[in-house]
Order: structure tokens, then C-alpha cells, then sequence
């Protein structure tokens, strides 16, 4: 049995604001050590249920090289820096049989939730078919496109029920509850690292009754992007068209979910290019 735990940093407990996920910010390196303490507890929960597994962990935030290697459960295998296949889900292949979030975080535009947007400050909206997707949905739907499912996401009360909107079968252990974009009321990491172990063994135990989250193409995209600039690059990349009549939307089609997911990892690091 192999599990993909992907590791986000907004939706760690006690997290609520951007100094703490920056690495130029004051307490940055113990946000860093209470992440790589809340994906231990859940590599130990996957672990009781699956004394055999392998498991693998993508280090999922910012520059992808926040988890601290030394301190990480030596039985797992860490994906670590960028830019990679994949993105957050390095590691991921169809021989995966569960994907786990942790520290995940709910969509831009959503709230109240801790430190909400998607992939970067530059996209405001990410749309699929018409439905409104951030990382949680548009991870899982990755992991669907290959045939596995999400069966465990820990972060703030907003990030868990976002997806249970998308995946109702699946485990969510809500570390926090979110009071603003900066606030929340959170629990001790102890006690959510206890809880998060425990829910892990469970969802990993139970993997077999949550469904992937799946998505037939050929699929229409748009994405709001805070730059009219971003848009500008973006409709240099073939297929990729800007909305009529709006500055700063762009659309595309793709045959199915796989290069969807590729593309808007694309205009997520075209949004970091600034005017020259």
C-alpha cells in the first residue's frame, strides 16, 4: 500500500498569519517545526493502520522546501523543492492508494478561513465546468484523474468543509476554527496531532469507500487573475484565450483533467512575473 501526504502550512494549528508561513517572517521556523510535527502524526497514523506501507511526503507550501528533513519520520520518503511534476502532489502516480492533506487551507474568495487563496496571490478564481475550485479541489482532482482518492484533510473548519463538499466519504480533523483571514481559535498542537493520527489511521483503514474525485473531459476552464499582466503572458500560451470584454479573465479547454492541472500550474508561476 503506498499514501501521498501532502503538506500545506496555512492550515497547520496555531497558524494564522503570513509572517508565520513566510521564511523571511519571525516565526517562521516554528511554524516549519509544527508542520513537520503535524505531517509525523500523520505518517504514524497511516503507519497503525498500515504497518507495511510506504509512504511518501510532498512538502506542499510556498517554496517546497519548508519541512525539516532531519525531524521528519525516517520511514517516509520526502519530495521536497520545486518546480516539480505535479506541484503538491509530487509523488503522485496511479500506483498511490490514498491521498492525505495536511495544513490545507480554504479557497480564495472564501471565508471566514485562515489565510485563504489559491495556489497564488495572483489568481483570484479558479473555475472547472463552472464550479469555483482552490488547492483542496483542485489536488483532489488530480489524485482522482489517476484513481485515487483524498481521504483525510486536516486544516481550519473552512478547509474541511470544502471538502466534504467535494468528497462527503471523506475524514477531515478541523485544527482550528476561523474567525477571520488573520484569527482563528485553534487547538493545542498535541491535542491536533492526536487527533489527526487517529483520524488518519481510520481514513487509511477505510480508503476503499471513499471515491475518487473524478472529472470527465473535455473540460472548459477560466481563471481571474489579479494582473491584467498575467493575462497578457498567459494568452501567449497556445489555446489560452482572454474572456471577451474582461481584462483580467482568461479560459481554455483541455481534453481531460491531467493538462488542466498542468496549464494552471503554469499561470500560477506566470503570475509571479512582474512587468518589465
Amino acid at each position: 500500500m503506498k499514501a501521498l501526504v501532502s503538506v500545506d502550512m496555512e492550515g497547520i494549528s496555531g497558524v494564522v498569519h503570513g509572517t508565520e508561513t513566510n521564511p523571511a517572517g519571525y516565526d517562521y521556523a516554528r511554524a516549519r517545526a509544527a508542520m513537520t510535527a503535524e505531517a509525523n502524526s500523520v505518517v504514524a497514523g497511516v503507519l497503525d493502520a498500515e504497518p507495511d506501507a510506504e509512504v511518501w511526503v510532498a512538502d506542499a507550501h510556498g517554496t517546497f522546501r519548508n519541512l525539516l528533513p532531519e525531524q521528519l519520520d525516517r520511514r517516509v520518503r520526502l519530495v521536497r523543492g520545486k518546480p516539480r511534476p505535479l506541484g503538491m502532489l509530487g509523488g503522485l502516480d496511479a500506483d498511490t492508494d490514498a491521498v492525505l492533506f495536511v495544513g490545507y487551507h480554504a479557497r480564495a474568495g472564501r471565508g471566514p478561513a485562515v489565510l485563504a487563496h489559491t495556489m497564488t496571490d495572483g489568481l483570484l478564481d479558479v473555475r472547472i465546468d463552472g464550479r469555483s475550485l482552490g488547492e483542496i479541489g483542485l489536488n483532489a482532482g488530480m489524485a482522482g484523474h489517476l484513481g485515487v482518492p483524498v481521504v483525510l484533510l486536516g486544516g481550519d473548519d473552512a478547509a474541511c468543509a470544502e471538502l466534504r463538499a467535494l468528497v462527503p466519504e471523506a475524514r477531515t480533523v478541523a485544527v482550528k476554527q476561523a474567525l477571520a483571514l488573520g484569527a482563528a481559535v485553534t487547538l493545542h498542537p498535541d491535542e491536533a496531532g492526536e487527533r489527526l493520527r487517529r483520524a488518519a489511521a481510520e481514513a487509511v483503514a477505510r480508503r476503499a469507500e471513499v471515491p475518487p474525485l473524478a472529472h470527465r473531459g473535455p473540460l472548459a476552464v477560466e481563471v481571474d487573475l489579479a494582473s491584467p499582466t498575467t493575462a497578457d503572458l498567459a494568452t501567449l500560451v497556445p489555446g489560452v484565450s482572454r474572456r471577451e470584454g474582461e481584462g483580467r479573465t482568461v479560459a481554455f479547454t483541455s481534453a481531460d483533467y491531467a493538462e488542466a492541472y498542468r496549464l494552471l500550474l503554469l499561470l500560477a508561476q506566470l503570475t509571479t512575473i512582474k512587468p518589465a
